[in-house]
């Protein structure tokens, strides 16, 4: 184990009790937790464990395909990237179901090192018969011999995976309002503004795979191979409005995610019907008494909110 005083790795732990290891679903946090392990004991040197074009490709260092997204630099480093996927992780894993989860995990987690090291052969290809001279040419090459390590990537794809799913949600990236959309991207380009030491190639390559799953053809072949459809996303339990839930939003995001969670089933149908018990008068509900309900439990949660303004 790295010596000093690891807190990182304490803060992870605090936010695992926060959350409760019970709420959590059980790939998610057995992914944690082996990449916990790795970091405290570590199968092989960062240098050893790192992936790039000439240690993979070149010198036939294959393990390192495996080996780098498990291994982490630092304790913030794995803070940063575990506390991500445990927010994501999350929610995949309820709306997907723990086998098919589990089965994305292990894809995404090769196809973002492939991807990773096709993007850097694709850098050399291109400096083929480029001047010296070009200033360009400086970066290009910097890409392309980076070696990286961590689980950023395979997070990335998770994200553009999460944010398909909340087509019409928003993501605060640094305060800014982006739609989910374009928040990855915007990420992409913001987080290696702020910290150019970090992989942008890799962070990339996470990106193109999310997005080969969602508008892609890879959800399709996954399909093929597994010889069964991806399950159909269940409904997220996460607008239900708890607190464990609502307390890390802002009261901007928390009336938005009141209005989104109102609206969201509004025009999909007229009436309900609902009978309790056999021999039990059926209870019809019209798309009016649907309304009021939703508009009474968005008043109530306004008034919440402007209470707990108040009391502060």
């Amino acid at each position: 184990m790295q010596r000093g005083f690891q807190a990182g790795l304490l803060l992870l732990l605090v936010q695992l009790f926060q959350e409760g290891p019970g709420n959590i679903p059980a790939i998610t946090l057995a992914v944690l937790g082996f990449n916990v392990y790795l970091y405290v004991f570590p199968p092989a040197p960062p240098l050893k464990a790192c992936m790039s074009l000439d240690q993979v490709y070149r010198n036939k260092e294959w393990r390192r395909l495996f080996l780098s997204p498990l291994h982490h630099i630092d304790d913030w480093h794995l803070y940063f990237n575990m506390a991500s996927f445990l927010w994501k992780g999350m929610r995949l894993e309820r709306r997907l179901g723990g086998p098919w989860f589990l089965y994305l995990l292990s894809v995404f987690f090769l196809l973002t090192g492939l991807v990773y090291l096709l993007l850097q052969a694709l850098m050399i290809k291109l400096m083929e018969g480029t001047d010296s001279s070009d200033p360009l040419l400086e970066y290009v090459q910097a890409f392309s011999r980076e070696c990286a390590v961590g689980f950023s990537g395979v997070l990335f794809a998770l994200k553009i995976v999460n944010n398909h799913f909340n087509p019409g949600g928003v993501t605060y990236v640094m305060n800014i309002r982006v739609s989910n959309q374009f928040a990855s991207w915007v990420e992409l380009v913001l987080i290696y503004l702020i910290a150019p030491g970090t992989s942008l190639v890799a962070h990339l390559a996470g990106v193109l795979v999310g997005q080969l799953y969602t508008v892609g053809p890879l959800k399709t072949i996954m399909e093929a191979c597994a010889g069964l459809n991806a399950p159909r996303p269940a409904e997220d339990h996460t607008s239900d409005y708890s607190e464990s839930y609502i307390s890390g939003l802002t009261e901007e995001e928390q009336i938005e995610l009141a209005i989104r969670n109102s609206l969201k089933h509004r025009g999909k149908s007229h009436n309900l019907i609902f009978q309790n018990k056999p021999g039990e008068e059926k209870l019809n509900i019209t798309q009016e008494t649907l309304e009021d309900l939703r508009r009474r439990r968005l008043r109530r949660f306004e008034q919440e909110v402007t209470n707990q303004r108040r009391r502060l």
